[in-house]
């Protein structure tokens, strides 16, 4: 089967904005985008995207999971980087025009159809590093993707990075590319030197996030986690999980958390940590490295809540338990 997100349906939403605003959106060929080599994004990176999914139900429909939230996070990652602003309104008629027109290409579950809108700064102008670009495109690509899972789900190894983080801390909170190259170099030296599957950024201590997930630390009836802040991704499967969490009677705990305290926890039998993000949910991470040194997290396996809490999460996207919190737009 091919790699997630390497194939996309043949046609995109794509509107552009100038001058007079943006134009009506049209549904183009996913192929190619037409961009001058001065284009602020290639030289700027001013670019941001999001990441969601619509589910096909038993009984046919299609249903897109928390449309409103990745909205509203493309929006405010547009403004952060000062990209020309986007109508909430324009946003949704494009994902639901686009998901609408390939409503029978939406896999069955554990199968979705992943949602990319990308919003980049077209403006070619190479003099304008201090300057925001004034005109940009906005498009939707559409890849139908299958269980993430397909093979088990596998205990990760993360590497704790207590010197570098990330990204700069003032940006964590915006879904750019820039930050997720930012991240590569330390997430390849730790694959190949302590074969970690990723790295967990603790910048003096101070246990944030992965390269491109949110961690969570499970100790017994309570989840640990960092408070919101401007240094990290305020990932909307993070908040759903924690909703879910809440609506069990767990005790959500959105807090500072050190390494010394999250490495004394990890030892504690029954004690679970694990990543959440759109295209796994929820990844049990099994090992921590730290100054040379393999910590097992519990017993170093999946643990029932890491479990139990992926599959509250996959039954209200897949239709299979009541959306309580209006989560499902119906296409």
């Amino acid at each position: 089967m091919a790699a997630f997100g390497t194939v996309f349906m043949p046609k995109m939403a794509l509107t552009t904005f100038d001058d007079e605003g943006w134009t009506t959106p049209e549904q183009v060929s996913a192929e190619q985008i037409n961009l001058h080599p001065g284009a602020h994004v290639l030289h700027y990176a001013s670019s941001c995207f999001e990441g969601l999914k619509a589910f096909r139900h038993k009984d046919g429909s299609v249903n897109i999971f928390r449309m409103e939230a990745n909205i509203a996070r493309l929006i405010q990652s547009g403004r952060l980087l000062s990209l020309p602003e986007i109508s909430p309104e324009l946003l949704e008629e494009m994902i639901i025009g686009i998901v609408a027109h390939y409503a029978d290409e939406v896999p069955e579950p554990p199968g979705s159809m992943y949602i990319r809108p990308t919003h980049i700064g077209t403006e070619p102008a190479i003099g304008k590093a201090a300057s925001p670009s004034s005109t940009s495109m906005l498009y939707i690509l559409l890849s139908p993707v299958g269980d993430y899972f397909s093979g088990g789900a596998k205990p990760l190894r993360l590497l704790l990075e207590e010197e570098g983080s990330r990204c700069a801390a003032h940006m964590g909170m915006v879904k750019s590319g820039g930050n997720y190259a930012s991240a590569l170099q330390p997430i390849m030296q730790a694959r190949k030197e302590v074969n970690a599957d990723q790295v967990l950024f603790c910048p003096g201590g101070d246990v944030q996030e992965t390269g491109a997930a949110n961690f969570l630390l499970i100790d017994g009836n309570e989840i640990i986690t960092k408070a919101l802040d401007t240094s990290f991704l305020h990932g909307i499967t993070r908040d759903s999980l924690l909703t879910l969490a809440r609506d069990m009677g767990m005790t959500v705990s959105e807090r500072e958390l050190s390494v010394e305290e999250l490495l004394e926890r990890a030892a504690k039998p029954g004690t679970e940590a694990a990543l959440s993000g759109t295209a796994a949910v929820l990844t049990p991470v099994g090992t921590l490295i730290h100054n040379g040194k393999d910590y097992h997290v519990g017993s170093g396996a999946q643990g029932p809540t890491t479990d139990k809490l992926r599959r509250a999460l996959n039954a209200v996207q897949w239709g299979e338990a009541t959306d309580n919190h209006g989560w499902l737009t119906k296409v």
